[in-house]
């Protein structure tokens, strides 16, 4: 009987280790992400061929700017790169704009023309570790990244000068960086935060996934893997949390999520919200899915980040 129980046992944690070892290879390791491509929860709503539209017309503008490439290291030794554009006048405005999960700089082209073309801001853009161009072999899902945007605050600083004012705007994993870097301390530069479609902590967005992409329960799988995290990649899913940091935040911030969004459930904006200390904003986008708030209705979008913004941003 003892010998049965052992057996048991070390079954039960070989495929504990086996399941831990497949979903970091699956969520944290920097692979192609095939199991996205036919999540439900990421295609798009049924949108006017004007969302369409939209986004081509930000590609192509995209591609008609000369951008500069900046490229650092971050504390941990990874090469980063970015995208910069300088405004057409000289301006004391600078926006740094961050990608969501398996995307790039690129992908918010449509955010670098609001910010450049609108607003006037100087923009850069990061590739996130381990995504575009930048270095790295896993995905910090703003954790990390949140001390590789410190370093971009102060890079844009540095070449724009001590009264450059900054605005963070991210969406998706984007917005839950924005968030995690609004908790650190950061220079008085900074002086909004825009956050779209973030999620609350990687322990409650990964627990969510599991359960409803493979339904399965969060113990002891999760653990497992953020185990397997901390010793690969430095950090545990339960310490990377948006709420913890947002709660320290002394940046005023904009929320905004869609009503339809089944991927970061709508319900984290909420509880973000309501657990931010500082001069905040709430905009729930009807009908829009998952990062598709811009897209859904592009001028009510714009109208509500420019006012939000421009109390704090002279």
């Amino acid at each position: 009987m003892t010998i049965l129980i052992v057996a048991i046992v070390v079954l039960l944690l070989l495929i504990i280790t086996i399941a831990s070892l497949y979903f970091y290879q699956v969520a944290i390791a920097r692979t192609t992400k095939e199991f996205l491509n036919d999540n439900p929860d990421l295609q798009s709503s049924e949108l006017p061929e004007a969302a369409n539209v939209f986004i081509n017309e930000a590609r192509e503008w995209w591609n008609s700017q000369n951008f500069e490439y900046w490229e650092m290291d971050s504390d941990d030794g990874i090469h980063l790169q970015a995208y910069y554009l300088a405004a057409c006048e000289h301006s004391d405005k600078t926006a740094i704009i961050a990608h969501g999960y398996t995307g790039n700089a690129i992908e918010m082209s449509s955010f670098a023309k609001l910010y450049y073309e609108q607003l006037g801001y100087n923009v850069l853009l990061p590739d996130g570790r381990a995504h575009g161009r930048s270095g790295g072999k896993y995905i910090g899902f703003g954790w990390p990244e949140r001390k590789d945007y410190q370093k971009w605050i102060q890079r844009a600083i540095e070449v724009n000068g001590a009264d450059t004012q900054i605005v963070l705007h991210g969406v998706s994993m984007g917005g839950a960086t924005v968030m995690m870097t609004s908790g650190e301390r950061l220079p008085v530069n900074v002086k909004a935060v825009v956050e779209d479609c973030g999620y609350t902590s990687v322990k409650d967005e990964l627990s969510f996934q599991l359960k409803r992409m493979y339904h399965l329960p969060t113990f002891p799988i999760l653990h497992a893997t953020s185990l397997l995290t901390k010793l690969r990649a430095g950090y545990f899913f339960g310490e990377a949390s948006a709420l913890k940091q947002v709660r320290k935040s002394h940046t005023p911030t904009l929320f905004i999520h869609g009503d339809n969004d089944t991927f970061v459930p709508t319900e984290m904006v909420h509880i973000v919200y309501e657990n931010s200390p500082v001069e905040k904003g709430l905009y729930i986008v009807p009908g829009a899915g998952h990062a598709e708030a811009y897209r859904v209705n592009p001028e009510k979008y714009e109208s509500v980040v420019a006012d939000f913004i421009g109390r704090f941003v002279k």
